[in-house]
């Protein structure tokens, strides 16, 4: 019997998932599947479809027209799907494995069919639960550095590199980063939450007009500096991890923007774990250290390869990585302070049982997030950075 195909949007059902597995040739008519809605994020429909008798597994992502955690008075463009799509096929080009790679994509549904990830762990839950990922800091950086430098103007005709701009433009979710990581945290926004311990620490955060203007230079740099095709959105809860695979997934958020934000994000989101498990902090400060040197290494490494003019002038390739280097610690701190007390925490703090250790957990990451804001540009190496999240995690 033939199966019914979708031809307008709506929201998959696990029954309408199988169907869709079968109709764009994943598995073949009459296959017995199983199928299950696992998303846990905030804005998607999440399906791992699978075959019973192979064991062969898929996964089904679609977008919905609102953000599931807040429900449909928050609408959203279901146009984050086709950027979704885009940049993973962009990104595999650059990084290969690194990503999951896509099967099929529908713009008009929404929808993404992408390669299955169950056999591994999502890294932050891992991470909690004390697992070290040897390949994890070498891939990231890998990753970070092939996806920044070759969506940049250093690798790209500038034609190319301006469609790119067109196609990734993202408005809608640009606002959600806008606003939750750059502005509501560091104003009295009613999306904010946090413990009532903590409004004594968050006022003195509200009060404190040196962070806002350095946390305002930071938003500038994000609206204004389109300088390679970011993730968006990179956190230990967008990585599936074991011992020997990274991949990266999730970049709905993609847009062009400023090289350091990437960087700053994953590094924020390794701190928490230092902060929130202070006697495992070793291995991750070194993930942090290795990140931001694998990167650096393999973006020299390509710079050498690169066709502008400039980047044979001595001294720009260290003014260039100088820069991203005090961008990424000044987003790391915003970080630090929004998964604190804005709308998105992190289980990585919300998991420590016992309260006055959370309490003081979030106090140091609140703490620490002000001084990489406000000194970012006087933290000159990744050691010194590496010496200063140490004394937070005492």
């Amino acid at each position: 019997m033939a199966i019914p195909k979708l031809n307008t949007y709506q929201p998959l059902t696990e029954q309408s998932a199988i169907s869709m597995a079968v109709n764009v040739g994943i598995f073949e008519d009459g296959s017995l599947l199983t199928c299950e809605e696992i998303g846990d994020g905030n804005l998607n429909l999440v399906f791992h479809v699978v075959e019973r008798d192979s064991g062969k597994g898929i996964i089904i992502k679609q977008a919905l027209p609102y953000a599931k955690v807040v429900g449909e008075s928050w609408p959203l463009t279901i146009e984050r799907a086709r950027i979704e799509a885009g940049a993973l096929h962009l990104q595999r080009s650059f990084v290969g494995d690194l990503v999951p790679e896509v099967y099929h994509s529908d713009p008009s549904l929404a929808v993404t069919v992408m390669e299955d990830l169950s056999s591994l762990t999502i890294a932050r839950a891992g991470l909690i639960n004390g697992n070290k990922y040897p390949r994890l800091s070498d891939d990231i950086g890998t990753f970070l550095a092939n996806t920044l430098y070759f969506t940049s103007d250093y690798a790209l005709h500038p034609f190319r590199k301006k469609e790119y701009v067109k196609e990734f433009s993202n408005p809608e979710l640009c606002k959600i980063t806008e606003d939750l990581v750059f502005t509501d945290p560091f104003f009295n926004s009613e999306t904010n939450e946090f413990e009532e311990e903590l409004s004594g620490d968050v006022q003195q955060l509200w009060d404190d007009f040196t962070v806002k203007l350095e946390v305002a230079k930071l938003k500038k740099s994000f609206l204004t500096e389109g300088e390679a095709l970011l993730h968006g959105d990179l956190h230990t809860g967008s990585i599936f991890v074991d011992d020997q695979h990274t991949k990266v997934i999730d970049p709905e958020f993609a847009f062009y923007g400023p090289i350091g934000f990437d960087i700053g994000q994953f590094i924020a989101n390794l701190i928490f774990q230092v902060i929130a498990s202070p006697g495992e902090k070793e291995p991750i400060l070194h993930h942090i250290e290795n990140t931001w040197n694998v990167f650096s290494a393999t973006f020299s490494k390509h710079w050498k390869e690169s066709g502008d003019a400039y980047t044979k002038v001595n001294g720009y390739l260290e003014y260039v990585l100088e820069k991203s280097f005090q961008d990424s610690i000044g987003f790391a701190g915003c970080e630090c302070i929004r998964r604190t007390i804005g709308l998105a925490h992190v289980d990585d703090l919300e998991s420590i049982e016992d309260k006055e250790q959370r309490l003081k957990a979030k106090r140091a990451c609140l703490n620490l997030g002000k001084k990489l804001i406000v000194n970012r540009k006087h933290i000159l190496s990744i050691e010194e950075l590496l010496t200063l999240v140490r004394s937070y995690s005492e």
